[in-house]
This record gives C-alpha cells, structure tokens and sequence, in this order.
C-alpha cells in the first residue's frame, strides 16, 4: 500500500524515531492476547466455547457498519467504518514516566492510539484505573499549529476554545464515538525478550469524552491501519514499513499469538508467497488485496467483492473473526463446500449463528479450498476453513455480508503475515504460529 510522505508524517517518524534503538538493531517483537483467553480482561469463564465462538461470529457482523449519516472526520462521502471495541487481539502497552499499564485492543482496522483519561467530562465505565496526564513527566499536549495536529485532520482534529491545544474527534461506525486532546507521550511496548522498547514522544488521543458500545474491560486502542497516526505509520522507516503478526488457532493450547516489527517481520525462505497491498485514498486506514476466485475442490468461483478500494476488493483485518463475502459468493461458496465434503454428519450450530455446520468425526472429509489473490494462490487448511464451535461441531467460517469484504482472522491463522508497506505487498507463508 503505497502512502504520500507528507511532512506531518514524517515528523511524526522523526519525533519518535530515536526511541527504536531495538528495532533498528534487529526489530521486535510482541504479544498478542486473543480476548477469549485466559489472560484478557474479557475472558468470562463461564462462557461455554460454543458460546464464545458465537460471539465471536457476532462481533465480526457488529465491527462492520456503513455509516451513511454525516461523520465527524468526513462531513461529506459515506464512509465504510469498523468498530474499534470489537476487535479480537490486545497487547500490553504502558503510557508516561512512570509507565501506566494499559490493555489495549490492536486494531488493523483504526488509526488513532488513545485511552481514556482523568479528568472525564462524560466517558464509558472502565474497570481498570483512568490514565492521568498530570500523573506523568513526560506528557505534553499538542499545538494547534503543529504538523502532528495537521496530519490528524481526517481525525477531526480542531483546536480548544483557548486556541492553545490541538483536539481530536473520532466517531466509529457504530456511532461510538472519543474526543479529546492530543499528545505527544512515551509509549512502552513489552517485547518478547522481556527488554520494554520505550517510544518516546508518540502521538496519541487522550480521550476526555468517550461514549457508545465500548466495554468496561477496555482501556484503550492501538491504531495499527495505514494512516499516519497509527502506531505503524509512526514507526515508519525506524522498522521499515514492516510488520507481521501470526495468530494460533482458537484451539491452540497456547493462546498467545506474536507481531513483529522492522527486520523481525521480513517474511522469506520456502513457501512464500505475496500479493499487492492496494491503497484507496478515500479510505487510507484499510488495507485491501485484490481476491480474484476461491477454489473449492475442481470448481473455481470468481469473486467481485466489494465496490470501493480501487482494484482491491477486499480488506485484510486481523480484528474480524469470520470472512466476510457477498451474499450471492456465499452461496456458492457454502453450496461448492456441501457438495464436496464427504462422510460426516450435518448439523446445526447450537447458537444458531453458523449455517453450515458438521459433526467433525473421523469420517469427515472437507475439500481442499484455495484463496486465488492476484499472484498468490493461498492454499487454506481445515482450522482456516471451519471453526469448532465445541467438540461436537464445526462450521464454516464464512459468513454472508453484502456490506464490505473483509478476510479475518480465521483464515489467516497458522500463516505468518507480512505487510511490507515501501514495496507494497503482503506475504503469506504457512507457519506453526504456537513456535513463533
């Protein structure tokens, strides 16, 4: 995906650049927390793993909505949104001097890092403690006139009545919306070697009112899409424009999936394969990649996929669970899978969500199912395909939206993804993510 290098932007590499000392040394690398696990705020014990699932499925419907109302970061155009609170991945962060510890939901699908923060003039529950800026040595609010609060335009950024403090409005799809100011503050990463990397001076929203579906057990949001003031956009040439992530399983034993940044994310050796990120200048956060057919067995079904995004019909995102494909393609899809499976039993999702669904016994057989991206014919497994909804059922992971495409993270499980945004590709390679 190719993006202008504005001078906001490049300030905005420069301004933190000199905290990467690790990245530039070699990249790193952190972990990602699936929030059904035991180890997220969100995790509910006595949710039943069919009904996480469920959940899960539903949350991938929730994240997508079109807003054709009047947004606040554009007053004019319809924009295709996806909800941040619904993402499935958090990482551990640490905001200010002292480090204040945040769980934060990474998010492909946003831009902007912010949390909530003392004082709220009107804010959602939180469970966790606020942030307080007055807390911290290192927080400072941003100018008005600077290029930080330039770039943050399609965040709606505006100036305080006093003219002295650059603020922030976002507004989410689902009419959830965060406003506030916006700061330049050290943010910590805990990387994978247990040595925390330290980005000092990150541009990020301190949200004074924030309201809508966002959930007590979060406290706050890492922007990882391609805008300049996401994390990635931010990093910018101190990693290269490179970062992956590979994600286990849902059944993994181990729930802890790793991204990795700079030289650590390269993705080479056997088994590469690559495709064009494709940018859209009308919807600059999404990453999109242009699906040309999916094969299931013998027959090849073509796909069209959404309307906007250039050439690229469909976004990548590792915060939807399910793949999200145009009703018509579903049908197909589901028809070319039935007809194909072999042995098993059919039969019905016990949350009523899934609409093809099996008994996984040992007689089951599913078709080879291959995702044909322009010049990446990525053959999916099983775990890709299904999803176990509980020991006793499977189902497909697809599901029928005729809203905007979207490749979640289902498919993309057990394969090292690799966006690398100068030569704008992305990379698949089959991976034991459960090693990584």
């Amino acid at each position: 995906m190719s993006f202008p290098i504005t001078l906001a932007l490049a300030t905005f590499c420069c301004i933190i650049m000199s905290a990467f000392v690790d990245a530039q040394s070699g990249g790193f690398s952190i972990n990602l927390v699936h929030r059904d696990s035991e180890g997220s705020p969100f995790y509910n014990p006595k949710e039943t793993p069919a009904r996480r699932v469920g959940n899960a499925g539903r949350r991938s419907i929730g994240r997508l909505h079109v807003n054709s109302s009047r947004s606040i970061s554009d007053p004019s155009d319809p924009d295709a949104q996806l909800t941040a609170n619904n993402g499935e991945y958090l990482v551990n962060i640490s905001l200010g001097t002292p480090p204040f510890p945040i769980v934060a939901i990474a998010d492909t699908g946003s831009d902007i890092i912010w949390t909530q923060c003392k004082p709220c003039t009107d804010c959602y529950k939180q469970d966790a403690p606020l942030f307080d800026p007055k807390s911290s040595s290192s927080y400072r609010t941003v100018s008005c006139s600077s290029n930080a609060c330039n770039s943050l335009q399609s965040e709606g950024s505006s100036c305080s009545s006093d003219g002295s403090v650059c603020e922030y409005q976002v507004s989410y799809g689902d009419q959830s919306h965060t406003q506030g100011d916006v700061a330049a503050e050290t943010l910590t990463l805990e990387s994978k070697t247990g040595n925390p990397v330290a980005l000092p001076k990150t541009v990020i929203g301190c949200g004074h009112d924030n309201a809508g579906t966002f959930s007590p057990k979060g406290s706050g949001i890492v922007g990882l899409g391609g805008g300049p003031a996401s994390l990635v956009s931010q990093l910018g040439s101190s990693i290269g424009g490179k970062f992956s992530y590979c994600m286990v399983p849902y059944a993994a034993a181990k729930p802890t999936s790793t991204m990795n940044f700079g030289t650590n994310a390269v993705v080479s050796g056997n088994g590469v394969l690559s495709t064009p990120l494709i940018s859209d200048p009308s919807q600059p956060t999404f990453y999109f990649l242009q699906l040309e057919a999916v094969s299931v067995g013998s027959k090849k079904i073509a796909f069209q996929g959404s309307s906007i995004g250039g050439s690229g019909n469909i976004i990548i995102d590792s915060g939807t669970t399910l793949t999200l494909v145009p009703t018509d393609f579903f049908s197909q899809l589901s028809d070319a899978v039935e007809t194909q499976v072999t042995g098993g039993t059919k039969t019905s999702d016990p949350e009523g969500f899934f609409s093809l669904c099996y008994v996984p016994d040992s007689s089951l057989k599913l078709p080879p199912v291959t995702a044909h991206f322009k010049g990446a014919d990525v053959v999916l497994t099983s775990d890709n395909i299904f999803i176990q909804v509980n020991d006793k059922v499977v189902c497909l992971a697809f599901y029928a939206n005729d809203q905007l495409s979207i490749y979640g993270n289902v498919a993309q499980q057990n394969f090292l993804i690799g966006y690398d945004l100068p030569k704008q590709t992305l990379s698949f390679k089959p991976t034991d993510c459960t090693n990584t």
